[in-house]
């Protein structure tokens, strides 16, 4: 019950973070900067300039938004096309950590047998981490960019000093949540990372003998002398004594017909 509990708590998480990071490809304000906006006359103006993944935007006072688009793929800032091809790999990793996921849930009755399940789950965990970090990276790289020019003692005269917008913290936010929800997985399915070691005996065969039972035998090495048909000594080596006596037989009288024959 607690496995089943843990895997659904952590398939509902792992969507929630998933479809946050969906939602910021669609964002706007990834960065964004102000201008204007302080004292000095009567009538004060303010703009915003504010980009995402797609276009730069200039919103003035009146509230009149003019964009631009960018342009055709090869001709797209690098670190631009950077941050769109790792959440888009991110993003087909997690399509795939889902689908193994909802296959080897515990409360699902399709993918096969239980342990076949569970290597679904520890598959689907695994492209959670591996979707987890590509979009992580994509959202540093796109901090890095703006802090470089954001916290720079000189930049050039044009240049405009940004600040992270919301969809930043919401991808960060969702990848949080995909990390929790992966670990929780590998939680459910341990025993499949920690197998549980067994020894096997295999008496009378030399396949395997511990060290500390060196030079004993299979009676004097692993079983106690037995008291109910007296008293047994070992297997060690009879006397020479002890073996001609056993040897010696027992002589017969000749009959006087036998002498004769």
């Amino acid at each position: 019950m607690r496995k089943r509990l843990l895997q659904i708590f952590a398939f509902l998480i792992s969507s929630l973070g998933w479809l946050f990071i969906l939602c910021t490809l669609a964002m706007d304000y990834w960065r964004i900067t102000q201008l204007g906006g302080q004292g000095g006359s009567f009538i004060i103006r303010v703009a915003w300039y504010w980009s995402n993944l797609w276009k730069d935007c200039f919103t003035d006072s009146t509230a009149v938004t003019n964009c631009r688009d960018f342009p055709v793929l090869w001709t797209v800032t690098p670190y631009v096309q950077a941050v769109r091809g790792l959440l888009m790999c991110g993003l087909c990793f997690g399509f795939f950590a889902v689908l193994f996921c909802f296959l080897g849930m515990e409360c699902t009755y399709i993918g096969g047998a239980e342990i076949t399940k569970d290597k679904l789950v520890l598959g689907g965990a695994a492209c959670h981490v591996v979707g987890c970090i590509s979009d992580l990276g994509a959202y540093c790289l796109y901090i890095n960019r703006i802090a470089k020019t954001t916290f720079a003692r000189a930049i050039d005269p044009g240049v405009l000093r940004y600040d992270l917008g919301p969809p930043i913290f919401l991808g960060l936010v969702g990848c949080f949540l995909i990390f929790v929800a992966s670990v929780l997985y590998a939680v459910t399915v341990c025993r499949l990372i920690f197998p549980e070691r067994t020894e096997t005996y295999v008496y009378g065969t030399r396949t395997y003998m511990d060290p500390r039972s060196k030079g004993r035998t299979l009676y004097t090495g692993y079983y106690g002398p037995s008291k109910l048909y007296g008293t047994y000594y070992g297997s060690g080596q009879y006397s020479s004594s002890k073996i001609s006596k056993i040897s010696q037989t027992t002589p017969e009288k000749m009959s006087e017909r036998d002498a004769f024959v």
